[in-house]
C-alpha cells in the first residue's frame, strides 16, 4: 500500500484529506517561501505560478525523507490588483489586510502538487475568485474581535468555513480549494492511480 504524505503544517489541508477519508502523514517542508516568492516575481512570474513551485518544492524536501511515497505538497497565494498577500502576523495587520480588501476582487492562486521520490508525479492549479462585501468598521471590529487569534492562520485573514462567510458578496470557485486544496482534482488523480476507489 502507498503511503501518502502531506508536506504541510496547514490544519486546514490536513482536515480536509481526513474528512475525504484519506489516511496521511504530516511532514512539513519548512522551505523559506519568501525568498521563492521574491525570486519569482523577480523572474516576472505569476501569483499562479509562484504558487505552484512552491507546492512542488515542499514535496519536492519532503519526499527526500520518505521514500516510495506520495508527497502532496499545496500552495495558496491571495493577490489582488497585483499585490500579493501573505498571512497576517498581527490583527492590526489582519485589519488592514481586510480593510483593503473590502468591496474588492481578488484571487486565490491554489496549487496542489504530488511528487514520489524526488519526481513530479502530477501537479494542478486553480484560481478560484472572491468579493467581499463593503461592510462597515463597526462590522469589521465585530468580526475580529469573534474570530480572535484564528484571523492569523489564514491568508486574507478570513475563515470561509466559519465566521468569515459573513464578509463574502459573492464566490466564484471551488469550496475546497479556496480552504487551500484542490481536493476533487487531488481526488480525481489518486482514483486514476487506484489509490482510492
Amino acid at each position: 500500500m502507498i503511503t501518502l504524505v502531506l508536506a504541510s503544517a496547514s490544519s486546514s489541508r490536513h482536515v480536509l484529506l481526513k474528512a475525504a477519508g484519506l489516511g496521511v502523514t504530516i511532514d512539513p517542508a519548512n522551505i523559506d517561501e519568501n525568498s521563492v516568492k521574491m525570486e519569482m516575481v523577480a523572474d516576472g512570474r505569476s501569483a499562479v505560478d509562484t504558487a505552484l513551485v512552491l507546492a512542488i518544492r515542499k514535496a519536492a524536501v519532503v519526499s527526500s525523507r520518505h521514500p516510495g511515497a506520495l508527497v502532496i505538497g499545496g500552495d495558496q497565494i491571495l493577490h489582488c490588483d497585483g499585490r500579493w498577500f501573505d498571512k497576517p502576523e498581527t490583527t492590526d495587520q489582519a485589519r488592514a489586510h481586510l480593510v483593503t480588501l473590502r468591496g474588492r476582487r481578488h484571487a486565490l492562486a491554489t496549487a496542489v502538487a504530488v511528487v514520489r521520490d524526488g519526481v513530479i508525479q502530477w501537479q494542478h492549479c486553480e484560481s478560484p475568485y472572491l468579493i467581499m462585501h463593503d461592510f462597515s468598521d463597526a462590522f469589521l471590529e465585530n468580526y475580529l474581535t469573534a474570530v480572535g487569534e484564528k484571523v492569523c492562520s489564514t491568508v486574507g485573514a478570513y475563515r470561509l468555513e466559519e465566521y468569515g462567510v459573513h464578509l463574502f458578496e459573492s464566490i466564484d470557485g471551488d469550496y475546497f480549494t479556496i480552504l487551500g486544496l484542490p481536493l476533487l482534482a487531488l481526488l480525481s488523480y489518486l482514483r486514476d492511480q487506484q489509490i482510492v476507489e
